[in-house]
């Protein structure tokens, strides 16, 4: 199966539905191939989330940057927007059998790049379920997660999830992510004794924001998927009932990315917020999926806030906003 820019479109649509997206837990992956990896003749499936593809074009012409990175193509003008052009199958270790036909443009973090993969295949809907994090040290740190494509756990179809943080990063300027403390304003006031726990899949997100949290001298727990998120806070509301407190005296704020494996941060915050257990602990959704449909669908289910990766300045703006000492 082919997918079109028509697909997307209308899929992209479709997901803009409040009842599509918030609170089911439903992950809308496209689907492409790069290639083979060297001395392997199978071409793997990768998958990224439908939020972050923008559009699905023939390969164009690319102009050719002088000094550009390795795996870094060169830019190509969309409809007036300079892009730059990643050799993702390059970029993950593989070769194309029939070249570099397809370029996807995608949107997130801010910012707006394109990979050109060997074919694009099509658009699956799962249960985040089906998503399971990678093991450390998986593809390089650039897959995470693996999505089972069948309902078949024994003999299903496997697909990795790029990390698009993490390939991003290599083409970052020296030093464009690095959290500089002395930008980052004001102490957080907490209540004693309490932390901020936050769920992020990707390595690279998850250190940037302890780097956050440690300059604005925030406790932190730090989990990788919402399913993890929610049996921690499950687990700390039961050992502060057991000392007469509440989950808050312990908890001070939740932060959470919205994609993640086993559980998104769309039903993470759902969970939170109809669990009486949780009252008073405010939610912060922190996402490189921007724009007004995902911060409403985040605030239909009681996110408190809404900040879009990744400005570290932001976060603590966002943190402190929320705090109750």
């Amino acid at each position: 199966m082919t997918t079109t820019g028509s697909d997307l479109t209308a899929s992209r649509s479709a997901a803009d539905e409040p009842a599509g997206v918030t609170g089911i837990n439903r992950f809308e992956m496209l689907l492409f191939r790069l290639g083979a990896k060297e001395g392997d003749e199978r071409s793997e499936q990768y998958g990224i989330s439908v939020f972050k593809v923008r559009e699905i074009v023939p390969m164009p012409n690319v102009t050719k940057i002088a000094g550009a990175l390795p795996h870094m193509m060169g830019v190509v003008n969309i409809r007036g927007q300079i892009i730059p052009v990643i050799d993702l199958p390059a970029m993950i270790g593989c070769r194309p059998t029939t070249g570099l036909n397809i370029m996807l443009v995608t949107e997130f973090a801010r910012s707006a790049q394109a990979f050109a993969v060997e074919a694009v295949e099509e658009i699956v809907h799962l249960d985040w379920g089906q998503v399971l994090p990678a093991e450390s040290g998986v593809g390089d740190g650039m897959v995470t997660s693996i999505a089972r494509l069948d309902a078949d756990v024994e003999s299903s179809r496997l697909v990795q999830v790029l990390d698009v943080e993490a390939i991003m990063r290599h083409f970052a300027p020296p030093g464009s992510e690095e959290v500089k403390p002395e930008n980052m304003g004001a102490k957080v006031s907490l209540k004693p004794g309490s932390a901020i726990l936050f769920a992020d899949d990707s390595a690279v997100a998850r250190s940037l924001i302890e780097q956050s949290l440690e300059a604005i001298d925030a406790p932190y727990i730090t989990t990788k998927s919402g399913k993890e998120a929610w049996e921690r806070l499950q687990q700390i509301a039961t050992e502060a009932q057991a000392e007469g407190k509440r989950a808050r005296d312990k908890i001070a704020i939740v932060l959470t990315d919205l994609e993640m494996p086993e559980m998104d941060g769309f039903m993470l915050t759902k969970q939170i917020k109809r669990d009486d257990r949780f009252a008073g602990i405010p939610v912060v959704v922190h996402s490189s999926l921007t724009g007004m449909a995902n911060e409403e669908h985040a605030k239909s289910v009681g996110a408190d806030a809404y900040v879009a990766k990744f400005v570290a300045e932001e976060l603590a703006d966002a943190i402190r906003k929320v705090a109750v000492a």
